[in-house]
């Protein structure tokens, strides 16, 4: 069985909105090209 990568190896991005970085999530998987911000308040603003 394979391991789950350490949160300090998974892929980051900058925000768009507010600038902090973030982490990449299973939800984003397949969308990861086109994620933009951290959050949806980010994305509201």
């Amino acid at each position: 069985m394979a391991r789950k990568p350490k949160k300090a190896d998974l892929p980051q991005k900058t925000c768009a909105t507010c600038g902090r970085p973030f982490t990449w999530r299973k939800k984003w998987e397949k969308v990861w090209d086109e994620v933009k911000y951290c959050s949806d308040r980010c994305r509201g603003r």
